[in-house]
């Protein structure tokens, strides 16, 4: 059974280990991608206007469209920071004479406030290491290693969506390899002997079961090249196993969500019906005009939030044109990263009538499980200090992969090493020279 499961371990490894190392590191990056982005494209966040009242965003998003009718606003914040560009996502529109979505080579517009000036446009994921395209290309490198969508699949993130399902179930293999072999026939034998124990044979086995577990949390100083990398291994992969764990999991439920997760979870507990997740959309070429504008979306909202009771403003607006659906986040300016502040209320945008939508803290069991894996995975459930510890992580998944293909190489090397010497033996015979050792 142990060499099966080191035959599993090692080729499971070999096949997550790459993308593991790129999502690893690009994962301790993007846990600071915004200040990040924002410390390296001052020019596309910074306003350069210092006085007068902003523009109202609604208007930006007006310009924006008017500026280029083959593009529509889709996201945009209902607040602008002090000091700061407006920024909104727009997507390509239908172009009436093929029947296909205008070629636009940006999704991303940043706007002066004060005078509605463009201060930039990029392309959010493009493939490019230019400094304003860097932290989005890193962003979606990490779920999707960038492989291009087909026949109106995401074929990249379901790609690491396996990746993830494979780490999962390397995680408890990996596991059980670094348990010490079963010794039989040892408490037998120390009786057999006149073995003297402190209380009984089946507890002096079990003591001598740790003792020969022990090392493997540890980092052997002084240790042989390979030594040390099979170390750091063990005992990175032991003592920080629940966060591995953590980590491949909601990678699962973030990249499979609608495919895998929510089907699974909705056989052993009740979720609550989700426009967005639940409801497939129509294809990219043919989005779903609105019959309401974002205005009309949000008030129609305002009255649901007011129903509600809640005291936070409107923070932003997404207009869903594969769903015909305007999602509008309530949240103060000061909580715009913080995703487990934000709720979220659903309009119709064919008549304004309330379509559900997503509260921190309240639903099912299954509900708030699904609400906790982005802000798990990202440690924006514990605040700077929680995407400080999930950069570092970001740095043990990139080491447990190469200490991981420095292991299989000494040991493919040793291996076939192994092999030959036993091939030459035979080709000796009985002839064999007196410097080669008997077997």
């Amino acid at each position: 059974m142990r060499n099966a499961f080191v035959i599993i371990h090692r080729w499971a490894g070999l096949f997550i280990a790459v993308f593991l190392l790129i999502a690893g590191l690009t994962g301790a990056l993007i846990s600071w991608d915004h200040e990040l982005d924002e410390a390296l494209n001052p020019h596309l966040f910074h306003a350069k206007s210092t006085g007068g009242p902003s523009i109202d965003p609604l208007a930006l998003a007006k310009k924006i469209e008017e500026a280029d009718p083959r593009v529509r606003a889709t996201f945009f914040p209902l607040a602008i920071e002090e000091g700061h560009n407006f920024e909104a996502f727009v997507q390509p529109r239908v172009d009436p004479k093929t029947g296909e979505l205008y070629s636009v080579d940006y999704n991303q517009v940043f706007l002066d406030p004060v005078t509605g000036e463009v201060a930039g446009k990029r392309f959010w994921g493009a493939i490019s290491l230019d400094s304003e395209n860097i932290l989005p290309f890193l962003y979606k490198l990490h779920y999707s290693m960038h492989i291009p969508d087909m026949w109106n699949i995401e074929i990249g993130m379901w790609f690491m969506g396996l990746v993830g399902i494979v780490w999962l179930f390397d995680c408890f293999v990996g596991f059980y390899l670094t348990l010490p072999r079963r010794r039989r026939g040892s408490a037998a034998a120390a009786v057999a002997t006149g073995a003297k124990h402190a209380e009984s044979p089946q507890a002096g086995t079990s003591q001598s079961w740790w003792q020969r577990w022990k090392p493997a949390w540890k980092i052997k100083r002084g240790a042989s090249t390979y030594r040390l990398n099979l170390d750091l291994h063990r005992a990175f992969g032991l003592w920080l196993w629940l966060m591995l764990f953590i980590l491949a999991f909601t990678s699962i439920s973030m990249n499979l969500n609608d495919e895998v997760v929510r089907p699974i979870l909705s056989t052993v507990s009740t979720l609550t019906p989700d426009a967005f997740d639940d409801v497939a959309g129509t294809p990219l070429n043919k989005p779903i005009e609105p019959k309401l504008n974002f205005a009309e979306a949000i008030k129609a909202a305002g009255r649901e939030m007011q129903r509600q009771g809640w005291n936070e403003p409107p923070g932003s607006v997404f207009y869903g044109t594969q769903h015909g659906l305007y999602a509008v986040s309530f949240y103060r300016p000061e909580d715009d990263h913080n995703t487990m502040a934000m709720k979220m209320l659903f309009v119709d945008a064919s008549d304004g009538s309330f379509k559900g939508g997503r509260i921190p803290w309240e639903g099912t069991a299954a509900d708030i499980f699904m609400q906790l894996q982005f802000p798990l995975h990202s440690g924006r459930i514990a605040g700077i200090p929680g995407r400080v510890f999930l950069s570092f992580m970001g740095l043990v998944v990139a080491l447990l992969s190469i200490t991981g293909i420095v292991i299989w190489f000494k040991k493919r090397a040793a291996r076939q090493s192994a092999a030959a010497s036993r091939t030459r033996d035979r080709g000796y015979g009985s002839s064999a020279p007196n410097n080669i050792p008997a077997e």
